[in-house]
């Protein structure tokens, strides 16, 4: 089985920073595909960032261009979540999907529990 956990969510200031992180564990053998995605109170999900191929190409929503850094730690099977310069709009519970394979070849895609962020003054 893999488990998924997150973490790094909280309150801070409009222009504030804050790393979030999504720990996958069990019999992971490779992360292929990661991707953060978020859902304000009242609105659908919607995606922030992705990573394919490894993590060699990402993409992101025009709203975090420049300002959101998706990366996945291989060795640790981990997949970050930079944000900086974050806004009072940025506020939701940010979900975090990885997919790749098991030890024993077997793909998977898996959903974390969601992590609260608040940019509040």
């Amino acid at each position: 089985q893999v488990h998924l956990v997150e973490s790094g969510g909280g309150l801070v200031r409009p222009g504030g920073s804050l790393r979030l992180s999504c720990a996958a564990s069990g019999t992971v053998f490779s992360i292929n595909d990661a991707g953060w995605y978020r859902q304000a109170p009242g609105k659908q999900r919607e995606l922030v960032a992705r990573s394919t191929r490894g993590g060699s190409e990402t993409n992101y929503a025009d709203s975090v261009k420049g300002r959101f850094t998706i990366s996945t730690d291989h060795a640790t099977k981990t997949v970050y979540l930079q944000m900086t310069s974050l806004k009072p709009e940025d506020t939701a519970v940010y979900f975090c999907n990885v997919e790749g394979m098991t030890r024993t070849l077997t793909e998977f895609s898996i959903w974390g529990q969601g992590t609260q962020v608040t940019v509040s003054s």
